[in-house]
């Protein structure tokens, strides 16, 4: 596998990837030992980023947010990718209300079908690690990986989770407004994830209005800081400074979902630094606590790391 002696997160790593697509009609991409077995296929159709070369690899499982689709990550899932880990992204839904309950539920059966399903639809050098899985969520779909993990609502997996991400999280439209069921709890600490390492990265444009018709896609009250307040350590939290809620999405998101998300929430100047930013700060969080390698994190944390693409508007960690 490539050295990570030269590595920089915040760009393209040294893997070759691929993205596949895994649906109820995918055929699998591995034999077993006897041709009357037939994998199961996932509960929900899939994206997945993965490196094409030999070896074995940690899994990121990646939840979209509302009314998005899961291509409209693609960009970033193959950024996380190239640095050697396999980025699996369920489309929980195409239309929601407010409730989640179904997508907790959703991606409770996900993570429980990983262990059986996921390697007979990889290519066949590609072998996924699932001792080192990490859960990851943007939007609401951070506060469904916040549930998920927490245990809270009756759904849960018995693949344990090593790390968890919440990217710019949102749990409702305002404080005493959280979408059913609720999983904020505006107690500090209160958040028992059996000491998971956390990350929760913030957008600095997204608690404000792209304008008066509109409100802000990140309030505040509901988002990525109470989130990491009600956190226990081990935690961190990173917010990019002149970037919005949705500016880690593809540069072309197609189709009316796809244009309107350049309409609703306040944005940058453009995708790309802020898509960077999080592939990079996730890439580097996952290296410091799924593989053992911290000095990525550690030089975002000094302040002394050269690859930054945005300016980091304000940190903690705990």
């Amino acid at each position: 596998m490539p050295s990570s002696s030269s590595r920089n997160a915040f760009v393209d790593g040294n893997h070759r990837t691929d993205l596949l697509t895994v649906d109820l009609s995918s055929r699998c991409c591995k034999t077993t030992q006897s041709s009357s077995i037939t994998p199961p296929p996932p509960p929900k159709g899939l994206l997945v980023a993965t490196p094409v070369e030999e070896g074995e690899y940690p899994v990121v499982m990646l939840l979209h947010g509302y009314l998005l689709y899961n291509s409209f990550y693609s960009q970033l899932m193959l950024h996380v990718s190239s640095h050697g880990f396999i980025v699996i992204a369920p489309q929980l839904y195409s239309i929601a209300g407010p409730d989640t309950m179904d997508e907790i539920k959703s991606t409770a059966e996900i993570i429980d079908w990983l262990s059986d399903g996921l390697n007979h639809f990889l290519p066949p050098q590609v072998t996924p690690n699932l001792t080192k899985f990490a859960l990851s969520g943007h939007s609401r779909g951070g506060k469904t990986a916040f549930s998920v993990a927490l245990k809270k609502f009756g759904y849960s997996s018995d693949l344990k989770i090593s790390a968890l991400i919440g990217i710019d999280p949102v749990d409702g439209t305002g404080k005493a407004k959280q979408t059913p069921p609720p999983v904020l709890t505006y107690e500090p600490n209160s958040f028992d994830l059996d000491k998971v390492h956390v990350l929760v990265i913030g957008s600095g444009l997204g608690e404000l209005a792209r304008n008066p018709l509109f409100p802000p896609c990140a309030p505040p009250g509901v988002n990525h800081r109470e989130f990491f307040r009600e956190c226990q350590g081990p935690a961190w939290h990173f917010v990019a400074k002149d970037y919005g809620h949705l500016d880690m999405l593809d540069d072309d998101t197609k189709g009316l979902r796809g244009k309107s998300s350049y309409c609703l929430c306040k944005n940058g100047e453009e995708r790309r630094p802020m898509r960077r930013f999080v592939g990079g700060i996730v890439v580097s969080f996952l290296m410091a606590y799924l593989e053992g390698d911290d000095r990525d994190l550690v030089k975002i944390k000094d302040g002394c790391h050269e690859g930054l693409p945005v300016e980091i508007q304000e940190f903690e960690v705990k």
